[in-house]
């Protein structure tokens, strides 16, 4: 039996288990991988919205990750909910352990609900001190337009904001384009050397909670199994559809 690839998750908990470190753990087990936790917080939330939201020390988080990684190595690591400053630098000093460049940041700010995920303070030590270390950002619309401080309306929009991601240290940056009012999808790659679009059909449902959790957990998973960037993030955008 060929070994099961192993991806570390540092999010937070969804009492629903519709998005979060549940949606992560479901997706990567059903895609025949083997995940790991570090919890960053939990949440008391549905999928209309959140109601509560208490928060994991920094130190008892980086205890997470650099005691699973003493142990079990991750071939990847899936980053979603990071709501403080102290947090993020908490994360970034214990990701040397992880001895794996693969490293995916799902940037969540704000839930389906419209609860902010957060601070103001984070999102600068994010911009500033974390999107060098990934490998792939994935932001949302809303999330890349407060990334990049512009409004994205279009594909154009989408691209100058992918260029202006990084700019600012991203190495690799998937912009999903679900926000947009149209008929399709369309997600974009932007690496430093290639643009790709990923258009495909558009489902009229109100069920879109987690789905930014699963995508990315999908395209960690594909990417610990040893498939490019590209081949990740289309495998990955055809497992959430």
């Amino acid at each position: 039996m060929k070994p099961k690839s192993k991806i570390l998750i540092i999010a937070g908990s969804d009492s629903s288990g519709g998005a979060g470190i549940q949606a992560d753990i479901k997706t990567i087990t059903s895609l025949g991988s083997y995940a790991m936790t570090a919890i960053t917080a939990i949440t008391a939330q549905n999928t209309t919205g959140v109601s509560s939201i208490v928060p994991v020390h920094p130190k008892a988080i980086a205890k997470q990750i650099l005691f699973t990684c003493k142990d079990i190595k991750p071939d990847a690591v899936k980053i979603g909910m990071l709501h403080s400053s102290e947090v993020i630098q908490s994360v970034i000093n214990a990701l040397r352990f992880t001895k794996t460049s693969k490293i995916i940041l799902d940037p969540v700010m704000v839930a389906k609900g419209g609860a902010r995920l957060i601070d103001s303070k984070a999102i600068k030590t994010l911009k500033e001190k974390f999107l060098r270390k990934a490998y792939l950002i994935t932001p949302n619309i809303p999330e890349a337009e407060v990334l990049t401080k512009i409004k994205i309306h279009s594909l154009k929009d989408m691209i100058k904001a992918a260029n202006i991601l990084l700019k600012l240290g991203a190495k690799n940056v998937l912009i999903k384009g679900g926000h947009r009012k149209t008929t399709y999808m369309e997600d974009l790659l932007l690496t430093r050397n290639k643009l790709t679009v990923f258009k495909n059909k558009k489902f009229k449902t109100r069920n879109t909670h987690g789905t930014g959790c699963t995508l990315s957990s999908a395209i960690a998973t594909f990417l610990s199994c040893g498939k490019p960037l590209n081949k990740s993030c289309e495998l990955g955008i055809k497992y959430v559809n």
